[in-house]
């Protein structure tokens, strides 16, 4: 039998590499498109809001925990937790004895200085008529000296002036002001204790302004402008409604759970006492505009994509449930500084793609980032 030549054998090598790479292809694993991150919120209607009750919790327009500058014996804490007291009311008193005595010290030591200086301002005014009647009798040299020790006395009274007021200061500090008019909530320490300097003593809130802190859905926030009668009910006086206003509104929403702080200001009715960590709910009427009071759902424009043609408007719904995305063609209403309107084609309660809509693809599994908002 005859031999294969060279390169014979070289080809049927080739083909026999090229046919075991095509079977590896076919057996190896196709490849899987990265589950994608994605933006998304649950959308929500001006139905969503109306009588919707958001719940919150009391806390004082003012509230502080006094505290005195110096350390000391405490002699006077004249007032008991719950009484009421008024702004520049004595609430606690140190032993003044050793900041008296410091005080006296003190004044002493300016008095000491100023009397050098004024021995100083006349040995210098002594050599200066020596010098003028005979200017041999004593030289420059020993005037600036005299001049020196002037201006040297001179830093020394106001050293003691310093003195004596840092030692009538610390005197001012053994007693505690309330800054405010309140209620004492709390009492840190009892009477005839040696307290530290800046250690709590008493906690005072005010309480004839009360606020209140809620947390809305950053779907429902544009709608706060239009919502009118903030009603406030706390759990621990059922049957008291008290009317309140917006205070405040944070500009930035919380990065886990996508809500705005809304900050409410209401003046409790006498006799009910409303404090601080109370807990309570509110609501109100939206009243809107009437260019907006057909029932839309707002949401952002970067939700919104065109056909290729630019005649269909589309959106990214995303299902829970099996962490996907479907295309969904919606009719589109006005643009707002609230976001877009959209007419038809989406109910409330859903989810929707915020960011990268121009990325995803039909079916495409998606992973919901943990800064995407959930209504409430």
């Amino acid at each position: 039998m005859s031999t294969l030549s060279t390169t014979t054998r070289r080809t049927v090598l080739v083909l026999f590499l090229i046919q075991l790479g095509a079977c590896s292809n076919e057996n190896a694993a196709p490849k899987m498109d990265p589950i994608r991150p994605v933006k998304a919120i649950q959308v929500g209607s001006t139905e969503a809001l109306t009588g919707k009750v958001f719940p919150g919790t009391a806390k004082a327009t003012q509230e502080v925990n006094l505290s005195f500058r110096v350390s000391g014996t405490l002699i006077e804490l004249p007032v008991r937790k719950g009484q009421v007291v008024h702004a520049g009311d004595i609430v606690a008193r140190l032993d003044p004895r050793d900041f008296e005595v410091e005080l006296t010290n003190a004044k002493s030591q300016q008095a000491n200085a100023e009397a050098s200086l004024r021995n100083a301002k006349q040995e210098y005014e002594r050599a200066l008529r020596i010098q003028k009647s005979d200017m041999g009798a004593i030289s420059q040299s020993v005037i600036d000296q005299r001049l020196a020790a002037v201006d040297q006395q001179k830093a020394q009274v106001n050293s003691a002036k310093a003195l004596v007021a840092a030692a009538a200061d610390k005197t001012k500090y053994t007693l505690l002001h309330a800054p405010f008019a309140g209620v004492v909530v709390k009492r840190y320490v009892d009477n005839f204790e040696d307290v530290q300097a800046k250690a709590e003593i008493l906690r005072i809130v005010d309480t004839s302004r009360i606020e209140m802190e809620v947390s809305v859905p950053e779907n429902l926030i544009s709608y706060l402008p239009y919502v009118q009668n903030h009603r406030v009910t706390f759990d621990a006086f059922p049957d008291t409604t008290i009317p309140a206003t917006v205070k405040e509104v944070s500009t930035e929403a919380s990065p886990t759970t996508r809500t705005y702080e809304v900050t409410l200001i209401m003046q409790p009715p006498v006799g009910v006492d409303i404090l601080p960590g109370m807990a309570g709910k509110t609501t109100g009427e939206l009243v809107l505009p009437d260019e907006q009071k057909n029932d839309q759902i707002i949401i952002p424009v970067t939700a919104v994509f065109p056909s290729a043609d630019n005649i269909k408007t589309y959106i990214w719904i995303f299902d829970q449930d099996s962490q996907t995305v479907a295309r969904r063609e919606v009719k589109k209403g006005k643009l707002s500084n609230r976001g877009i309107s959209i007419i038809e084609g989406l109910s409330p309660s859903e989810w929707v793609v915020t960011a990268g809509v121009h990325f995803l693809a039909e079916g495409q599994q998606v992973r919901l980032l943990e800064q995407s908002g959930e209504r409430q």
